[in-house]
């Protein structure tokens, strides 16, 4: 592990420090940041809000930022001078654990801004079969066969379902792994159980092999990636899986076009029609949905989880949320339009995510020139900024009662402003920044929207959910600025009695 460094270059030494700046201090102060990083961003954004301030991390110094002029500023910054891309690299060393064609040629994201959201509407009796039969199949409900028999009958009363204690985190890994991969790689690859396997524990190799590469020196990192993390054996394990399937959708390219006869409508094959997917490997298109499984995952699960603890904990709120959803879709079916009028729904998640979001930071970006900012300061090359995104959240003077859990918030805004779409869960301002802002926003939130809001108005409807008895609300786990949902708390679940 490394202490940031003991010389700061001047620009950086006018920053306040929220900690101690000294090499030693610095030292212990980047050991607290692992534990306690969003109390450490919290407690610089009260003191220094609307302005600059750095903190310690594991590797290096971080500025921190907030207000909506450093926002506009981070956004209207190019790529030449501060780099998202960098800054993720910085992270995750995508370029070693994902490949280099993949980092800097990373032409599946727009793909997933183009094909994927487009194809929403015409997908969603897709994704909604997948969320029924992937939460029907992972709960397994009917265990009892007395159960199972009484279920038969119109009527079921609420004494005769038992209540089943599942763990809340890997249970939701399944369910959106398996939604998520019905539009990536289609049926019958997202129900295999050592894809979902393989996809789930990819992205915490990532994350793990990111972490290992940055403790040795950047000309040792292609060797650590290859022999010392568990991502080439994914990719391997994950070749097994597709490489017959992109073998045999190539010989129909070559043969018939781009348009064939039962052509799968799937990200495999937007991602397969890119001009550039004709001189990729089955490696580089594999490690391609691999990644996109890396953010789907990574987002969706710890958000959902997240929501689903805050109605377990909550469950005066189930109500209100079955009746919004019950009467839409009586009238409206199951579909992308229904799930749109759903605004308590939708509110519901926002507001998850605001108090309990993926991060304490968000809109990370590496300055690849000297950049100053519209206040005067000035930052290196080098130097790694972000903006304080919880802290903003919860702030009082943007948000009213901030640390109260109101789940009606936005909803109760759109009412007041109209049909305001800067109040939906993936809408993204100054103010709201879970999914970023600007042109690098999460370019896949559209489809988490779409996908976890599917998901809460199926829990709604056909569950009851509570905690453990005598449980509280699970707490967040806080690593350096990332947020996760508690890995191992558990949600009681029973078929809802109609």
């Amino acid at each position: 592990m490394r202490a940031p460094k003991l010389t700061l270059p001047d620009q950086l030494n006018a920053i306040p420090t929220v900690g101690c700046s000294t090499w030693l201090g610095s030292w212990w102060a980047s050991i607290k940041y692992l534990t306690k990083g969003a109390d450490i961003i919290r407690r610089g954004y009260e003191k220094h809000k609307g302005t600059p301030f750095k903190v310690a991390d594991l590797y290096r110094w971080t500025v921190v930022v907030s207000g909506p002029q450093f926002v506009e500023d981070l956004r209207k910054a190019s790529d030449d001078e501060l780099s998202f891309t960098e800054a993720v690299n910085e992270n995750f060393k995508f370029e070693y654990t994902l490949g280099h064609d993949v980092h800097y040629n990373p032409f599946h994201i727009p793909t997933i801004r183009s094909q994927l959201t487009r194809n929403l509407g015409i997908l969603y009796p897709d994704i909604r079969d997948e969320v029924v039969t992937a939460f029907e199949e992972t709960l397994d409900l009917w265990d009892n066969g007395e159960v199972r028999v009484r279920c038969y009958w119109p009527i079921i009363e609420a004494r005769d379902i038992e209540w089943k204690s599942v763990p809340a985190l890997q249970t939701v890994q399944k369910v959106v792994c398996r939604t998520s991969n019905r539009i990536f790689v289609g049926l019958p690859l997202c129900r295999d159980p050592d894809w979902i396997d393989l996809n789930i524990q990819f992205t915490l190799d990532v994350v793990k092999g990111g972490v290992i590469i940055k403790l040795f020196p950047k000309f040792l990192a292609p060797l650590v990636a290859r022999f010392m993390t568990n991502v080439p054996a994914s990719a391997r394990r994950g070749m097994k899986h597709l490489g017959p399937i992109i073998e045999e959708r190539r010989k129909h390219l070559e043969e018939y076009g781009k348009d064939w006869a039962d052509k799968p409508n799937d990200f495999l094959s937007w991602l397969m029609d890119h001009p550039e997917a004709s001189k990729s490997s089955i490696k580089d298109l594999t490690l391609r949905i691999l990644a996109v499984n890396f953010a789907a995952i990574h987002v969706g699960v710890y958000s959902f989880t997240q929501a689903l603890y805050h109605l377990a904990a909550n469950p005066q709120y189930m109500q209100p949320l079955r009746e919004e959803v019950e009467s839409i879709v009586e009238k409206d079916g199951w579909s992308k339009g229904a799930l749109a009028k759903m605004r308590k729904v939708d509110s519901f998640l926002k507001e998850s995510q605001r108090m309990e979001g993926i991060g304490a930071v968000s809109m990370t970006r590496k300055v690849m020139k000297e950049f100053t900012f519209s206040d005067g300061t000035v930052l290196p090359k080098g130097t790694i900024v972000t903006i304080a995104s919880q802290a903003t959240h919860l702030d009082n003077g943007i948000y009213e009662n901030a640390e109260m859990f109101d789940p009606f918030r936005s909803a109760n805004m759109r009412d007041e402003d109209g049909d305001g779409a800067k109040h939906l869960f993936v809408s993204t301002n100054p103010e709201y920044l879970s999914f970023g802002h600007g042109r690098h926003a999460c370019p896949g939130r559209f489809f988490a929207g779409n996908e976890l809001q599917s998901m809460l108005a199926h829990v709604v409807l056909s569950y009851d959910i509570k905690l453990e008895d005598n449980a509280t609300r699970p707490r967040s786990l806080h690593i350096g600025g990332t947020i996760s949902a508690h890995p191992t708390a558990r949600v009681m679940f029973r078929k809802r009695a109609h």
